[in-house]
Order: structure tokens, then sequence, then C-alpha cells
């Protein structure tokens, strides 16, 4: 009996995943054979669940919160998005036994942004809210779309200004503090916090949405999240949240992986189906 190659992704807390489901559906949809599961990893034990999964046969791990850090630093070669984000979310088995690193997370949002919702990245004005590693995962992908401005605010100034200083390299990009955003208007704003899925949010000026400006939460949930909420009431011409790169990352990992590209409009329209009214 053919043993099936194994995937997995590890995460802390993993229970709500949606990934094995995407996957399988993937798999489905390609013709391709394979068994993808979660398990649940606290950061003390990452390293060795990782020695342990591809120990016994695993190809390939995604890596979520908390871990994506930790994931950087024991993959063996790194794709340079992953150098860039200092983050990473794909971990593939290679022909020789060694990791390699990628972080998928970034081209899944433009993908998502370009090809789902036909919104226009460059030129534009665009505004990240948060300094974390979900902001750092996204930023070289966007450069590369040519926005006019890249703006990182942050509650704690040092962090926004530092990790924009990482980018920067023709000064279309800065990090600033929450009230630096007064009077200022965006195109596209990007929340990269995980405080809207617990109800909060950053300290949002008035006005700071423009006319027929997007929104668009990195979060997702069955509901709308508190910044979905904020767009849809701040007139946004579209308030998202992040299904669809969700889906678009698992996507880029799957061709990582089996070297096939699945379609992804049937998956995220059949979640999208499934959430609350």
């Amino acid at each position: 009996m053919t043993r099936l190659d194994r995937y997995a992704v590890f995460g802390h807390p993993i229970k709500h995943s949606k990934s094995p489901r995407i996957h399988r559906l993937f798999a489905e949809q390609t013709g391709q054979t394979l068994e993808y599961t979660t398990q649940d990893v606290p950061a003390e034990q990452f390293q060795s669940a990782v020695n342990s999964f591809f120990a016994g046969g695993g190809k390939g791990l995604n890596c979520t919160v908390p871990l994506k850090e930790l994931a950087w630093n024991c993959a063996d070669r790194k794709t340079e998005r992953a150098q860039l984000s200092k983050a990473v979310n794909t971990l593939a088995l290679q022909a020789d036994g060694s990791l390699l690193g990628d972080n998928t997370d970034g081209i899944g949002l433009v993908t998502d942004l370009i090809a789902n919702h036909a919104i226009v990245l460059s030129g534009s004005r665009l505004l990240i809210l948060g300094a974390g590693g979900a902001s750092r995962g996204i930023i070289a992908p966007i450069l590369e779309q040519s926005p006019h401005t890249l703006v990182i605010a942050n509650r704690t100034v040092d962090k926004a200004v530092k990790l924009a200083a990482e980018f920067d390299n023709d000064n279309s990009i800065a990090g600033c503090g929450f009230e630096a955003l007064k009077n200022r208007q965006f195109d596209l704003i990007l929340n990269a916090t995980s405080a809207s899925l617990s109800g909060q949010l950053p300290p949002l000026p008035t006005g700071l949405l423009a006319k027929n400006g997007v929104c668009y939460d990195l979060a997702y949930g069955n509901e709308p999240t508190a910044f979905v909420r904020w767009g849809q009431e701040n007139h946004a011409l579209k308030s998202l949240d992040g299904l669809g790169m969700l889906v678009e990352q698992a996507a880029e990992a799957f061709f990582i992986w089996r070297g096939v590209r699945p379609k992804t409009r049937p998956v995220i329209e059949l979640l999208n189906s499934e959430r609350k009214p």
C-alpha cells in the first residue's frame, strides 16, 4: 500500500484552522493524493515537532502564529521573500533532505487584492496598521507594485520607523505613530494587527479613508471583524477580510510542494458561502 504524502499546519492555537479543508479541496481539484492535518505546537516544542514530522516522512509544513519566526530559523535555505520578511510560513522538504523556507503571505495578499478584487496598488496611497510579523511579511510584495506611498503606523512609534527603514530604498515608505495620521488620507488601509478579532481598533482619526478607498483586514472570521465594520462605517468602497489571502497563500504553498497551481476562486466562493450572512 502506497503511503500518502503528508503535510500539516503547525500553530498554537490551531483548532480553528481552515487550512486542512483548503488543501483537501486543492488536492481534489488537481487530482493530487495527499494528507494534510493540523498540529497544535507551542513555541517551545516547535523544533522537536518539526524534526519529528520530517523524520516521520512529512513532505511540507505551514506555520502560523506564533511560529513563523521560529520556522525562519530552522530553514536550511530561504527564498528572497522569506529573507526579507524574516518569517517563514511554508517549509518544503528538498530532495537532498534540506528544508526550504518561504513566506507566501505577501503574494497571497497581493493576488487577492489585484486578481480577486481589482484593487489598484500602483500609484496608490497605502497605510498598514501594525508593525509586527504580519506587516513584515507583506511589505516587499506591496512595494513591488509601486505604490505612491506606503505608511506603517504603530502604537510603538520606534518599531514602525525601524521596520520602514529596513525596506526603504527610495523614500516611498515611512513609519509613524497613530497621532501622525491626522489630516492624511489613504486609498487602501490594511489592518495587520490581530486586535479587531477581539473587537479592538487602533485610534484611527476621522477622514483617514479617501473617497472610494478600500479597507482590508488580514484577519478573518465567520462574522465581520471590527476593522471590516469600521471600513463599512467610514464608507469604504470595499471593506474586506483576509479569507481570500488565506486561500491565495495556501495555493502558493501547494504549488511549492506539488508543482501544480490550483484554482482559488471556487474555493474562496465556497468558504464565503458558508459564512454567516
